[in-house]
């Protein structure tokens, strides 16, 4: 296994230097199982992903006119996709969604109880102080692994330090030209509103994977934004 680190200041650079690297250093693999099974991905074995300042705006990359091809992210993106991430909103048909796992509401499944895991943490670090390192919010649960299509985000850490709410983030798979962005900004979004709630700084961000990759429909794509097109 290649181990791969990247030091960002924020969610764009921090994307960028994604693309940027797994042209040179990710490996090729065809999909036996999985999302467009049977074609081929460029994957990192695992990267971890440093972002020190995500909060600048803006918060998803935007790709020069000049190159022809559309930034990764649309613009609103981001508004319509937070209530996924914060609240227990699913639309029919949906298995599930991340905010359905994370609030709780109106959700259950064996083994557990039902519970707002945002706002537990917010009351967590609110009524004991930051020293603790039991405000982890989980997304995956066992018998994900029944499903053929089950969470790439699996959990959320968090630790406040010097007075900053900072998130460490782990996908078991995670689309790097259009998903890496999106869920990073949104991420981000959540992140500044629990801090807010919590009465401290917004801080950094921490993402690794195991299966950080670009499908093989956007190689070109990612080889003109970073000037490596043959």
């Amino acid at each position: 296994m290649n181990l791969e680190f990247i030091e960002a200041r924020d969610i764009p650079d921090a994307w960028f230097q994604c693309v940027y690297r797994i042209l040179d250093k990710g490996s090729k693999y065809v999909i036996d199982r999985g999302s467009y099974e049977g074609q081929e991905r460029l994957e990192f074995d695992y990267i971890t992903v440093h972002i020190k300042y995500p909060g600048v705006r803006p918060l998803i990359p935007d790709i020069p006119h000049q190159l022809g091809i559309p930034n990764p992210v649309a613009d609103g993106y981001l508004e319509e996709y937070l209530p996924y991430l914060m609240t227990p909103i699913k639309q029919s048909g949906e298995e599930y969604t991340y905010g359905e796992r994370l609030s709780g509401w109106g959700y259950d499944y064996e083994y557990a109880s039902i519970v707002n895991q945002i706002e537990e943490v917010i009351k967590m670090y609110n009524g004991k102080g930051f020293g603790t390192n039991q405000a982890c919010m989980e997304i995956g649960i066992p018998s994900d692994i029944e499903s053929n299509d089950p969470p790439c985000l699996r959990l959320i850490d968090t630790r406040i330090k010097d007075n900053k709410l900072n998130f460490v983030v782990y996908f078991r798979s995670w689309d790097l030209f259009n998903g890496f962005p999106a869920n990073l900004g949104a991420i981000q979004l959540l992140k500044e509103y629990m801090s807010g709630e919590i009465g401290v700084e917004d801080g950094e961000i921490i993402a690794s994977s195991k299966g950080l990759h670009l499908y093989d429909y956007v190689w070109d794509l990612a080889k003109l934004r970073c000037g490596k097109y043959e």
